[in-house]
């Protein structure tokens, strides 16, 4: 029987799946993403287009080697229509919470499915997050908990963790803000036989 190939890196990611109880392993398709999210931007991609492709590119490049159910998935932040990326530095992360403070922002979260190396399925989900007006002693006090963990997401936070005390509004799917939109994933390997029905 065919297996689930998540084809990331990201801790979350893993939980996501091992909580759901989906068997998989994982492998790093070794795409060079900041290459690609510049390509795709210079060719006018918007943030939502730039996560599809991504994840489309990660499941297509380990499908190509294995027999399996590769699950490829990306998100991006998309704040006053500009793509950001991952914080570099606690500053880099300081600056960005206090240019998202008291906003929204929209977070893409895609997630492709490719056997013997083409996509058979695909979902894009978009989640609205407002984050309070939070005071400059609660960031230094969040960023001193978080530590680097801050630099683990592009918001620079993890919303199953103390950043879900950064936000007053949150609309849209939760596993999709935890980068793996994952009731139609489980559908379609429910539809395959990889999953019990």
């Amino acid at each position: 029987m065919a297996k689930v190939v998540l084809a990331s890196k990201s801790a979350a990611r893993r939980a996501v799946l091992e909580g759901a109880g989906v068997p998989f392993e994982t492998a790093v398709a070794g795409v060079d993403e900041d290459a690609v999210k510049a390509s795709l931007l210079a060719g006018g991609a918007t943030p939502r287009d730039v996560a599809d492709a991504l994840a489309e590119l990660k499941a297509i490049r380990i499908s190509r080697a294995r027999p399996d159910f590769v699950v490829g998935a990306d998100q991006t932040l998309e704040f006053e229509g500009k793509l950001y990326d991952k914080a570099g530095t606690l500053e880099e992360a300081r600056e960005r919470l206090r240019a998202l403070r008291g906003k929204a922002h929209k977070l893409h979260s895609a997630v492709v499915v490719a056997k013997d190396g083409s996509p058979i399925w695909r979902e894009v989900v978009t989640a609205r997050l407002t984050m309070r007006d939070f005071s400059d002693a609660f960031l230094e006090d969040y960023l001193a908990l978080e530590g680097d963990e801050a630099l683990g997401s592009v918001g620079c936070y993890r919303l199953e963790g103390p950043g879900a005390q950064l936000f007053s509004r949150i609309e849209g799917d939760y596993f999709a803000i935890l980068g793996l939109p994952l009731l139609g994933l489980l559908d379609l390997l429910r539809q395959h036989r990889v999953l019990a029905t």
